[in-house]
């Protein structure tokens, strides 16, 4: 699975991108350097150093993760 390289740079950011985790039947996970945590939980994600992009795995079919990728597409990072 290729990672979805985001960045979350406020609360509301934060709170976008649960909501539409939490909506996803797959499971899904965020990795900041050697840290990995469930992209559901918000406590989880306030855990991490968000004030650099991370890493996010969808485990489930290429349709699935495009169809994330499309719902947080406001926060992915253009290269």
């Amino acid at each position: 699975m290729e990672p979805i390289r985001i960045r979350m740079s406020t609360i509301d950011d934060v709170k976008h991108f649960v909501t539409q985790a939490n909506a996803q039947v797959s499971d899904i996970d965020v990795v900041s350097g050697r840290y990995l945590v469930d992209a559901k939980s918000l406590l989880g994600l306030f855990s991490l150093d968000l004030a650099k992009p991370v890493d996010v795995v969808v485990h489930g079919t290429p349709g699935d993760r495009e169809k994330f990728a499309e719902a947080i597409s406001r926060l992915i990072v253009k290269d």
